[in-house]
Formats: C-alpha cells, structure tokens, sequence
C-alpha cells in the first residue's frame, strides 16, 4: 500500500478536524487509497502559537504529548490534485499544491519508520 509521511498535528488534522487537503511543494498523479504517517518531526509543530491554530482553524491545538508519532495512523483518499488558487478557500489551504482528501479514517497505530514522498508498506501490516 502507498503511504506519505506527515508532520503533526497535521497527519491528526486529516484524521479528525476536517483537514482535506495536503499542501505539498509537487503535484501528484497518485489517485485512490493513501496511508497516513504519522511522522516524529516535531518541526511544523513547533512553527504553531495555540491562541493562532484556535483563531484559524476553530479548534484547539493539541498538546505534543497526545499526538501519535512514527506510526501509521489511519487512511484517506486522494481524489484531485489542484493549485492553491483553484482549491478555493479556507484555512487549510497554503499550497502551492494541494493534494485534495476524502474519507479520512483513523486506524489503530502501527509504528513503521517513515520516508520521503510516497512509500510503500506491507498491506497486512494495517487492518483497515
């Protein structure tokens, strides 16, 4: 199976606060199921004052220690890949590509070593 490391908190953002898209430096061909990972980079975190996430996004940041790192943790699919400027609006969109997601679901951690742009995994090695 295909699999993209993410940085938290947004890898928790896709999961479970409406993040549909992933904002990337490249485009994508890649269309259909995608596992999330979790990366244990705690870069983007750390880029984040509390008080800003809640203005932007209407919920609060969740705290370093409740996140899942170096894990896979759940699964989207990827259904468009589109400019920033033909995403539309809304606070997740940066750019300047954004890889457009649906149906996020949430899967028990499994802990796997993440990679660069899109890897694959072992498929038995989620139950989804």
């Amino acid at each position: 199976m295909k699999a993209l490391s993410i940085h938290q908190p947004w890898a928790w953002a896709i999961l479970h606060a409406g993040k549909n898209v992933e904002n990337r430096s490249r485009r994508t061909t890649h269309r259909g199921p995608l596992l999330v990972h979790a990366s244990k980079s705690r870069a983007s975190y750390d880029a984040h004052v509390p008080d800003e996430w809640l203005a932007r996004y209407g919920l609060a940041l969740p705290a370093w220690e409740n996140l899942v790192k170096g894990a896979i943790v759940g699964q989207v699919e990827v259904v468009d890949c589109v400019s920033a400027s033909e995403a539309g609006g809304g606070p997740w969109i940066e750019g300047p590509w954004c890889w457009v997601l649906a149906n996020p679901r949430a899967v028990m951690p499994v802990p796997f070593k993440g990679r660069q742009m899109i890897f694959t995994i072992p498929k038995e090695l989620v139950e989804l």
